[in-house]
C-alpha cells in the first residue's frame, strides 16, 4: 500500500502544487537563510515530495496508522476467505466419501454461499470506507503540500519547480525538500491548533 500510496499522492501534489503556483500566492512569512542562497544561485528548484511526504507529521501522526489500519482489514479479509474456503473443501471431501447425505450437503453449501456473499459486501462496504479515509488523508497531503510550496513561493522566486522523482541529475543547491517539510510540518500543526 505504501508503495503505490506514496507514488500517487507524489504525482497529485506536484501537479496541484504547480498550478496553484500559477494562480496566485498569499503574502508568504520570511524564509531561512539558506533558501536565499538557493535564490541566488537558480530560479528553479526541486522537492522530494515522497520524502517531504514520508517525514511529515501528518503521515506520521495520521498516515502510518492509516496505512497499517488497512493492511490488517485486507489481512482479515483475505484470511475470512481462506477459511470458508477450508469449509468449503472439508464439505465437498466429506460428500465424496460419502460422510453425509446429499440434502445435508446441499444445505451447509448454501449456507456457505450466503456467508461467502456476507462477507464480500462486508469487504465493498469497509473497503469503500477505508478507500474514502485515504483519499481524505491524501487530500490533505495534498492540500498542505501545495500551501506549503505556495508560501515558500509567494515571492515567485522560483520560476519552475520540479519533483525529484523525474530529475536525472540536479545540483543539492536546488532542493527545497527540507524547507518545504518544515513548512508542511509548521502548516500540520497550525491546522491541529485550529480544530482544538
Amino acid at each position: 500500500m505504501k508503495k503505490i500510496l506514496f507514488p500517487a499522492i507524489a504525482a497529485a501534489l506536484l501537479m496541484t502544487a504547480c498550478q496553484s503556483q500559477s494562480k496566485a500566492g498569499a503574502a508568504a512569512p520570511q524564509q531561512a537563510q539558506t533558501t536565499t542562497v538557493k535564490t541566488e544561485v537558480s530560479d528553479l528548484a526541486y522537492i522530494q515530495v515522497e520524502a517531504v511526504l514520508a517525514q511529515s507529521d501528518l503521515y506520521l501522526k495520521e498516515g502510518a496508522p492509516l496505512q497499517e489500519k488497512t493492511q490488517k482489514t485486507q489481512q482479515s479479509w483475505a484470511q475470512r476467505e481462506q477459511n470458508l474456503q477450508a469449509e468449503a473443501a472439508q464439505l465437498q471431501e466429506k460428500y465424496q466419501k460419502g460422510l453425509m447425505t446429499t440434502l445435508d450437503a446441499q444445505n451447509k453449501q448454501k449456507s456457505l454461499e450466503q456467508r461467502m456473499a456476507a462477507l464480500q459486501n462486508r469487504i465493498q462496504s469497509e473497503g469503500k470506507t477505508l478507500e474514502e479515509e485515504n483519499m481524505v488523508f491524501t487530500n490533505r497531503a495534498q492540500d498542505l503540500l501545495s500551501r506549503a510550496v505556495r508560501e515558500i513561493n509567494a515571492d515567485k522566486r522560483y520560476k519552475m519547480i520540479f519533483n525529484a522523482s523525474v530529475l536525472i541529475d540536479a545540483d543539492s543547491l536546488l532542493d527545497l525538500t527540507n524547507v518545504v517539510l518544515q513548512k508542511v510540518n509548521e502548516l500540520y500543526a497550525k491546522d491541529k491548533a485550529a480544530e482544538k
